[in-house]
């Protein structure tokens, strides 16, 4: 009895010792597989975080260049801006007129798609009347031109969250504080409820973009020349060229 209690309490030992080296390498396999969740993970926490980057990154500094270029340009006195721009010819087949605009929305969209046409017109022309049409038009072929956004405030206040990258300058520049305008609203209203209506300015035809004619900016060479108003040389994307 004393021999088979023996050997049975070895036996024990070894199942016990068995057990043992099987839960040993069931932890190492376990920790192992863990390490390896964990390495997986920090790969993948490494790759989102690069992708961030990378669509944070690549447009601050497409802007950063782009406003190294316009600081090159800024530094042209105005002779030499008005000569260069002088010298780009007007294209070949300027095309016509713009279709006419008409609103559609609701009475409060339409007035507040009036107060931001006139609040641009104004603060881009000033008094000045043909400026100021020609700026509502540019603003109403924004909104019909592929990438920009499709309603008049969207097109004026694009980009005025940013220090740079605001489409009309007035919109992030400080001008509305520094200058507030107190007069000629009534009459930069009746302007824009008439470009609202259908009622066209002819002369900048199509037009997309301008500027004055005392800067020389880096994205002319993309576009066609198309008309002057004063001192605003107006432009449009070259895909609308025309025979």
């Amino acid at each position: 009895m004393v021999s088979i209690f023996g050997f049975g309490l070895i036996d024990r030992m070894a199942k016990r010792r068995a057990r043992g080296r099987s839960s040993a390498r069931g932890k190492a396999v376990r920790r192992g597989s863990r390490r390896r969740r964990s390495s997986l993970q920090a790969l993948f926490t490494f790759i989102l975080l690069g992708a961030v980057v990378l669509a944070i990154g690549i447009p601050v500094l497409n802007r950063h260049f782009e406003n190294k270029r316009e600081e090159r340009k800024e530094a042209l006195s105005m002779e030499q801006a008005r000569a260069i721009n002088a010298a780009i010819p007007f294209v070949k087949g300027r095309g016509g007129a713009a279709p006419p605009y008409f609103f559609r929305g609701t009475p409060a969209a339409r007035l507040q798609a009036t107060d931001c046409l006139a609040t641009a017109a104004l603060y881009e022309a000033g008094a000045d009347v043909r400026g100021q049409r020609a700026v509502m038009q540019v603003i109403l072929n924004r909104v019909r031109a592929p990438g920009f956004p499709k309603t008049v405030c969207g097109v004026v206040y694009q980009g005025s969250q940013r220090k740079t990258g605001c489409q009309f300058s007035f919109t992030c520049d400080g001008s509305r504080q520094r200058r507030p305008e107190r007069t000629g609203w009534v009459d930069a209203r009746l302007r824009a409820r008439h470009a609202l209506a259908g009622t066209v300015f002819k002369p900048v035809g199509m037009a997309t973009h301008y500027h004055t004619d005392w800067i020389v900016p880096y994205w002319i060479s993309s576009l066609d020349k198309i008309a002057k108003v004063h001192s605003h040389i107006f432009y449009r994307p070259a895909a609308a060229r025309t025979s």
